[in-house]
């Protein structure tokens, strides 16, 4: 690919989003309906089988009608031969921002929910996803979660292309056991992976998730899946399901695991449901004299009652309250010592939030989580700040300032400080850029103003020498002869002093 501002008929280019090993994606307006598009992009035109599949995920992306599947607008070929795919711009960033955190419940099983309906589409057309994990998760702005990424999605029936040459294709961590073995894959391994991203959301780890490819694949193939806080007792049967080692043990497909959400969302209804009051036998016939003495005892054997319901009502609230006081005191601790997001069920996020779950209203740990939140971006600033000293402004992509400001923006959205290291990273792009256009070296210059772009697709002056660039080149490479030519010419009329010297003596 060349250096040239990219240019796609019908469409204005504000910047690069992203770039991978096979295509980059760009953010642009569809300049017919005004509107925001992600362009996708292949970074070469030579390779015809990958392209090929590029094309065919177009064409699978579009046959997929759901609101949980990224929508594709358009798909079409560049001047130079590449082939790129328009598709809706999501905004609100992807699962994989929020790494760490805990999830609510209800928000978790909201999230398996809308991905297992829309994977629910994509094997109902015979296709398996193969990829999911947090990265292809996205959000739109209003929280709602889409599918994205279909690059590997493969039908069924073909699935044997692959695995006939042991090529495991996918995210080890979130693999299944018969995907991390070169297997061939149905529905069922997709299914796993999203019970892997379920417990990575109520737990905020991966515990498949090994120092290196081999161990990560060895845990998903022989590690159990753990046991979850008693809390969360309830969504064991589910997780033990989606994360089954032998396929045949999960949910058949994603409407069977979709019925199981549906049961399990009425179940946690049902404790809340008032049980039945007490019916006391009235007597058949109570003897005129002895009427007061048998209302008296039903009405002491009432006052009893509500002593005892009253007492055990104490005893209960108590207790409560001193679980909740513990709770409070081992979030503090742990916040003092630094320990915010781990161990797991170790350090302050889970205990506040085991606090908030027996008393909804809880300010103390409603300001403890505050507090926790606040530690969690003021290191993720100094993460920020020193990659900006260490010049790691872009990549590596998940320990860089633009990701370490950006994860503050997940939390945060509109963060000043982040904001402002954005602005900061750019206009190192744009000074370096200057930097680079001084020593004549141009596609570096480029470069650096294309990077400046992934940080702040939407920099004004980024913009104007991105637009500019090939004004400017050609404008040096024209003045940089005349110089030379000047420089020649003052030459010739301002001769040596010493020949100067010489000729004049023997003139005279």
């Amino acid at each position: 690919m060349n250096d040239s501002l990219l240019e796609i008929p019908g469409y204005s280019v504000h910047g690069r989003l992203g770039k991978g090993g096979m295509a980059e994606v760009y953010l642009a307006t569809q300049e017919s309906l005004h509107r925001k598009v992600a362009v996708k992009v292949l970074l070469k035109a030579d390779d015809e089988a990958f392209s090929k599949r590029f094309i065919k995920e177009g064409h699978i992306v579009a046959s997929l009608h759901h609101p949980s599947i990224i929508t594709i607008h358009d798909i079409d070929q560049l001047a130079d031969g590449r082939y790129y795919l328009a598709m809706e711009f999501v905004a609100g960033g992807d699962l994989a921002q929020h790494k760490g955190e805990v999830f609510e419940p209800q928000r978790a099983l909201a999230i398996v929910r809308q991905i297992a309906s829309g994977l629910a589409v994509v094997h109902d057309k015979g296709l398996v996803h193969r990829d999911i994990k947090p990265a292809n998760i996205l959000f739109r702005d209003d929280g709602t979660a889409v599918i994205t990424d279909f690059g590997i999605a493969k039908a069924l029936e073909l699935d044997t292309e692959l695995t006939q040459f042991n090529v495991a294709v996918g995210s080890p961590a979130y693999s299944s056991p018969e995907q991390a073995q070169c297997q061939p894959l149905d529905a069922r391994s997709d299914i796993y992976s999203l019970g892997v991203i379920l417990l990575e959301m109520l737990s905020g780890a991966n515990p498949y998730r090994g120092a290196s490819y081999t161990e990560t694949v060895m845990n998903h193939v022989q590690m159990e899946p753990p046991s979850l806080p008693v809390h969360l007792s309830q969504y064991q049967n589910l997780l033990q399901r989606m994360l089954a080692k032998d396929p045949d043990e999960r949910f058949a497909d994603c409407r069977v695991l979709l019925a199981s959400l549906a049961e399990l969302s009425e179940a946690e209804l049902d404790h809340t449901r008032i049980a039945p009051e007490l019916n006391l036998d009235q007597p058949r016939k109570p003897a005129a004299t002895g009427g007061r003495r048998t209302f008296a005892r039903l009405l002491w054997a009432l006052l009893g009652l509500l002593l005892v319901g009253v007492a055990g009502g104490a005893g209960y609230y108590y207790q409560q309250q001193m679980k909740i006081a513990d709770f409070l005191a081992r979030g503090e601790q742990r916040l003092a010592e630094g320990k915010l997001l781990e161990p797991a069920q170790d350090n302050a996020d889970y205990f506040f939030r085991q606090a908030l779950l027996l008393d909804a209203a809880n300010a103390e740990a409603e300001a403890g989580l505050q507090r926790v939140l606040e530690a969690r971006i003021a290191n993720t600033l100094q993460l920020a700040e020193r990659s900006i000293v260490e010049e790691r402004l872009l990549l590596p992509e998940d320990d860089s300032a633009v990701f370490y400001y950006r994860q503050v923006l997940g939390w945060v959205p509109g963060h000043e400080q982040a904001l402002a290291g954005l602005q900061q990273v750019a206009q190192r792009y744009l000074d370096l850029s200057e930097g680079a256009y001084g020593r004549r070296e141009y596609a570096l210059a480029l470069e650096y103003i294309k990077r400046g772009l992934e940080v702040q697709p939407d920099h004004e002056v980024l913009l104007a020498y991105y637009a500019d660039h090939q004004r400017r080149v050609r404008r040096a490479q024209t003045t940089r002869p005349r110089a030379a030519s000047t420089s020649s010419s003052q030459g010739q009329k301002q001769p040596n002093p010493i020949k100067r010297l010489w000729n004049r003596i023997f003139d005279n």
